[in-house]
């Protein structure tokens, strides 16, 4: 009697998932293949080398600046206090360069966030609406199948 049971909820074990649709896309592949996502890329990109030039900028202006001090200094026209003076401005232009690069970081992240959220909100929904309508209980991303933390 145990066995017949045993085989019985096997049986109905089995079937159910028999009953199941499991499916795989390669949303790297999709996401390339956007005309979306390469405009995106573009506007990303020209953000980038806008905020890239802005850096270069105050970079060259330090070093000009730097390069000056450092004629004055071995010329010796300038005075302890005006040298130190000097120094202290440098030091407080180069900590402006170096917040002014984490800006940027977080500048592009955000700008990242903006530009490929509504993409992939618009992928995901596809996909989901896909599944649906055609009956997968679960859809996987092929490039995330042997990564288990990968179902974002």
């Amino acid at each position: 009697m145990k066995k017949n049971l045993f085989l019985l909820m096997l049986l109905a074990f089995t079937s159910v998932v028999y009953g199941q649709k499991f499916g795989y896309i390669n949303t790297q592949e999709l996401l390339v293949s956007m005309p979306e996502v390469k405009a995106a890329d573009n506007e990303l990109e020209t953000f980038q080398k806008q905020l890239l030039t802005i850096g270069q900028n105050k970079v060259a202006e330090f070093e000009a600046e730097y390069k000056k001090y450092a004629e004055d200094a071995q010329k010796g026209v300038l005075s302890q206090v005006q040298s130190q003076a000097k120094e202290a401005e440098l030091a407080k232009k180069q900590e402006e360069i170096q917040k002014y690069e984490l800006e940027v970081q977080s500048q592009l992240g955000a700008k990242r966030e903006e530009l490929y959220k509504p993409i992939l909100d618009k992928v995901k929904l596809a996909i989901e609406t896909y599944g649906k309508e055609n009956g997968y209980t679960m859809i996987f991303d092929s490039e995330c199948r042997s990564y288990p933390s990968c179902n974002g």
